[in-house]
């Protein structure tokens, strides 16, 4: 009885699937994320996510990267998915500006186990 409850917990741990958004540069997102002021109640609502995004499209040289969904919620990617991230905006690198991408995989609180990652169409 123990042993499938810990099982039942420990599957619904992870969960595999698919996810779209905007690829941004994680290193800088997460700066953007925490640059707020305490002190503001409405810090969520007074932000443009637009605009942040925009600001932390990635560049050839970025090497750990997020996707932002439309719920606005960062999801970070594994070591396989950076590199297939990367290799995603050396080749589309001719497209200055946002990177709309769909990823597969699983994800683990918010990093994600990434199988397959392609631009949105």
């Amino acid at each position: 009885m123990r042993f499938a409850i810990l099982l039942m917990f420990s599957a619904g741990m992870s969960f595999a699937g698919t996810w779209s958004g905007a690829l941004v540069d994680a290193k800088c997102w997460g700066f953007r994320e925490r640059n707020v002021n305490p002190l503001d109640t409405l810090t969520f609502v007074d932000r443009d996510r637009n605009l942040e995004i925009s600001f932390c499209t990635p560049k050839k040289k970025t090497t750990v990267f997020s996707i932002i969904p439309p719920d606005g919620v960062s999801l970070q990617l594994d070591a396989a998915g950076n590199t297939k991230a990367a290799e995603l905006v050396r080749t589309t690198a001719s497209k200055r500006g946002l990177i709309e991408v769909t990823v597969t995989g699983e994800v683990d609180k918010h990093t994600i186990a990434v199988t397959s990652i392609s631009a949105a169409k």
